[in-house]
């Protein structure tokens, strides 16, 4: 039971209406566009990106990163695609592009940093544990599970009050974002960011995973997708600024379900997370976290036991 009020609804429709949101920029909507045809190769798609100065620049120095480890330097954008393959160059574009129209609004412990850092870490573990259910779409799985909280930033400018109270609460009580916004709104920034995902007409293989982020519960009971539950899983991981994993039991359980725990156990996808993490992260100019996703599973896993009593 939380303390937040359950009186102050909120239509979500108006609410995005009124928001003044801002377009996609074209180099993203054309790499959608060309998306459609699988005819359209490396040299199609260079098109929109080489247009565009900044994303050229943004494209190239995520493909020259440690990330790829590329033994020598790849300088231009047809050669970057062929390298690294379609989807994630175009999934690297679309996330640069919606993340480049956030706001970083002033609403009390919100840090638009941090949002980056766990939405990285979401989406590299999203993948990682994609692969390791054998799913040919792992790829989408890290667009999907780094948009998963695209309009937790809008929100918390649109409706800065009512989240300074949201935020403040999830951080006392360690209740789920998404759970205090049911209780306050009726709906979740998970549905949010899908209507305006649908707004940006992005493809609904990505609405599909963000929308229902937060509602792992019900996808087991309602016969889910393995994709959905894979995004609904990392959304499970703790924060960025989180001491300790406060969901790391109910993490356990549903990871359980998805992979057989003994053959790939959880902390090998982690450390694979952090490790990625750190290889990323220069090309977004995000901080490591001060707290690895593997120091945390350790400590859940092997709480420290109380010191004896002295004589």
């Amino acid at each position: 039971m939380t303390n937040v009020e359950t009186t102050r609804t909120i239509n979500l429709q108006k609410l995005l209406a009124g928001a003044q949101l801002p377009a996609l920029p074209q180099s993203a909507i054309r790499l959608l566009e060309l998306s459609q045809n699988p005819d359209n190769g490396p040299a199609e798609f260079a098109v929109p990106i080489e247009v565009d100065p900044g994303l050229t620049g943004q494209v190239l120095k995520f493909v020259n990163s440690s990330y790829f480890g590329f033994a020598r330097e790849i300088d231009n954008v047809k050669q970057a695609i062929s390298l690294v393959g379609i989807r994630t160059i175009k999934n690297f574009a679309l996330w640069s592009a919606v993340f480049s129209l956030m706001p970083n609004p002033k609403c009390g412990p919100f840090d638009l940093k941090s949002l980056w850092q766990d939405s990285v870490r979401r989406g590299l573990f999203s993948r990682a544990l994609g692969k390791a259910m054998g799913m040919r779409e792992a790829e989408d799985l890290f667009a999907g599970a780094l948009l998963q909280d695209m309009a937790v930033p809008m929100l918390a400018k649109e409706l800065s009050s009512d989240y300074l109270k949201l935020l403040e609460e999830r951080n006392e009580t360690k209740t789920r974002l998404s759970h205090l916004e049911r209780a306050r709104f009726g709906w979740t920034h998970g549905e949010a960011a899908a209507q305006l995902c649908r707004t940006w007409n992005l493809p609904e293989a990505f609405v599909d995973l963000i929308e229902h982020h937060s509602d792992l519960e019900s996808l087991n009971e309602n016969g889910g997708k393995p994709s959905q539950k894979a995004v609904a899983v990392s959304a499970l991981l703790p924060a960025a600024a989180d001491s300790e994993w406060h969901e790391f039991p109910q993490f356990e359980a549903a990871y359980a379900q998805l992979v057989d725990a003994t053959k790939t156990p959880a902390v090998k996808l982690l450390e694979e997370t952090d490790a990625q993490f750190t290889e990323f992260a220069p090309v977004l100019k995000l901080a490591v976290p001060t707290r690895s996703l593997v120091e945390l599973i350790q400590e859940a896993t092997n709480p420290v036991a109380e010191a004896a009593p002295t004589a």
